[in-house]
């Protein structure tokens, strides 16, 4: 997995960047995405997201904003942070200027990871966006031991906090995934994950 991840970001920044740069830039990323905290959100995410983007990259209309926007939507995580978008947006910025990466396309990228906050459109002049919330989304349709392996992740990361805390928490996120009327935006994902992600979610916040 790590091999095929550093030949994916050598791939997407050989035009944008020089060898060095960008040799240096992946050990930023793989170290920030290791770090002991991350259970969930970590390499093995931005890896699944990318096997996900392989089955619809055909209907991407920007693919490398696109690419950018996994590789940087998680890139500052903390769970005790309320801002850890905007700092993952930022911290793109910066690092995709040092790239001399197109300033359309930067604002485009930091759009992008932003609306992954409270996974809402915040693009639509294409289905880019809805892709990019859709995969980021793509594991709670799985089958049920990857959900509950997900679901334990998620309370490892959320570990300083207390049942007390974070049960009432969690329930507040599930029945807000619920309560939508669908919780994919593109029909592919929709086909493919709804009925799954529902029955998941249901039975999690059964468990709570």
């Amino acid at each position: 997995m790590i091999n095929w991840l550093e030949d994916n970001w050598r791939d997407l920044t050989e035009s944008y960047a020089h060898k060095a740069l960008t040799i240096s830039l992946w050990k930023s990323i793989k170290s920030q995405y290791t770090s002991k905290n991350r259970h969930y959100h970590n390499l093995s995410h931005v890896y699944n997201m990318f096997l996900q983007l392989e089955t619809v990259k055909d209907e991407i209309k920007d693919l490398d904003s696109l690419k950018f926007a996994i590789w940087f939507h998680d890139i500052i995580y903390k769970s005790t942070n309320k801002d850890n978008e905007e700092q993952s947006a930022n911290f793109a910025q910066q690092t995709l200027k040092s790239m001399n990466f197109d300033n359309f396309k930067i604002k485009k990228v930091t759009k992008l990871i932003i609306s992954t906050k409270k996974h809402t459109l915040l693009l639509n002049e294409n289905y880019d966006n809805a892709y990019l919330l859709d995969l980021d989304l793509s594991i709670l349709g799985s089958d049920w031991k990857t959900y509950s392996n997900y679901v334990n992740n998620i309370r490892k990361e959320y570990i300083i906090y207390p049942n007390i805390l974070y049960k009432p928490g969690r329930k507040k996120v599930i029945k807000n995934f619920l309560e939508r009327e669908s919780l994919y935006f593109t029909n592919v994902f929709k086909t493919k994950f709804e009925e799954q992600a529902r029955h998941n979610l249901t039975k999690e916040i059964k468990m709570l």
